[in-house]
């Protein structure tokens, strides 16, 4: 072991970081490291384990506890193949339900599941998944850098689907068939294997979806009676964001990467709120020193009880929260560093990072088996 740690942001420090404790808003904060082999963990604000979980699968991106107590989680599907470079870095395919004890309760599989997979209260989940386009169908695709389609010749193109708490399908959603292909384009420094790379999907108050799409740059609803996109973000509001959510009155929170921004010389994320009728967006947080916060890829944010926002900065395993006015009021680096287990992950990201997908903030009423437990 060399006697300076090589890993800079291990190097750097890890745990609590900052807390403001009449800022911060009360709580226990939920993730799972994305190099684990199944762990979840809960912290208080101090950053004091107050429990875990250990499923029998490693991340398929993360976790979120649900009402009543359960733990929602995706897990990555074993032995299954690469469908191109970089299937196995963000693929999923089983989703579960877990108790507190971490006993698995049920699950759904499916082996082309990825990103996200959004468990809904009453038992349905919500969830991206893949279907192969070849030929005339993969050509139609716009965008990309040629000759980078997956083996085959194949471009692989995002659904969504719906199913109930037994696995029956209950809706379904084609990118293929619903979108235009020159309004979502793949950005040109892009593979063109995989278009649109729906990272997040979720259930709008009015039943409709909500879905970001990577690669296209772009934050759609889709109307879930006939398909067709009803609202989108306009070109150059959002770049390669991650994890739309619904505010009360409709306003949509969103995580906005920063990578390829329009008319930006340094590359900066933040953390927007846009308002659905305008499209503007009405409310941001970025660092002061905007280059000291930058995600290259995944991210979430979580609106609090209090009005503050939680965010989540993915690839630095790093979790804070910002008061309305952008006060940073806490921050907890993430302690777990881990190699990938799986080789061709591994060979992508060969660091040991303390990755994870998303964070999530609880109170302690919507946890009530924690007395008992701690």
């Amino acid at each position: 072991m060399p006697r300076v740690d090589q890993n800079s942001r291990r190097r750097r420090g890890t745990g609590l970081i900052a807390l403001d404790g009449e800022a911060a808003s009360p709580g226990y904060t939920l993730f799972a490291p994305l190099t684990g082999s199944g762990e979840v963990h809960l912290v208080d604000l101090h950053g004091r384990a107050v429990h875990q979980w250990r499923l029998p699968y490693r991340p398929g991106r993360h976790a979120r506890v649900l009402p009543g107590g359960n733990l929602a989680y995706n897990g990555v599907l074993p032995d299954e193949p690469a469908r191109f470079p970089m299937w196995h870095k963000y693929r999923g395919g089983v989703m579960l339900q877990a108790a507190p004890d971490g006993t698995v309760l049920r699950e759904h599989r499916d082996p082309l599941q990825h990103h996200d997979a959004n468990h809904l209260d009453d038992g349905r989940i919500l969830y991206t998944a893949l279907e192969p386009l070849t030929g005339a169908a993969a050509d139609a695709v716009r965008g990309g850098v040629p000759g980078s389609e997956a083996d085959g010749g194949i471009v692989w193109a995002d659904t969504v689907k719906e199913v109930d708490a037994d696995g029956t399908e209950l809706w379904s959603w084609s990118a293929a068939e619903h979108l235009d292909r020159e309004s979502f384009a793949l950005h040109p420094d892009y593979a063109r294997e995989h278009w649109p790379l729906i990272n997040s999907v979720a259930e709008l108050a009015d039943g409709n979806i909500v879905a970001s799409l990577r690669s296209t740059s772009a934050v759609i609803v889709i109307s879930r009676t006939t398909g067709e996109v009803l609202w989108r973000t306009d070109p150059g509001t959002v770049s390669q964001q991650h994890h739309p959510t619904e505010l009360p009155g409709g306003n949509l929170l969103v995580f906005d990467n920063g990578v390829f921004r329009p008319g930006s010389d340094v590359p900066y994320s933040r953390v927007i709120e846009i308002e659905r009728g305008s499209g503007k967006v009405v409310w941001e947080y970025h660092d002061p020193a905007r280059e000291a916060f930058f995600a290259p890829f995944m991210g979430a944010a979580q609106r609090l009880p209090n009005g503050n926002t939680l965010i989540t900065d993915s690839p630095a395993g790093r979790l804070f929260e910002v008061t309305a006015d952008g006060y940073l009021c806490w921050e907890y680096v993430i302690p777990h560093f881990a190699a990938y287990e799986d080789s061709a992950v591994r060979s992508l990201f060969p660091s040991e990072p303390n990755a994870v997908f998303r964070a999530y903030r609880y109170a302690a009423d919507e946890l009530p088996w924690l007395e008992a437990v701690v």
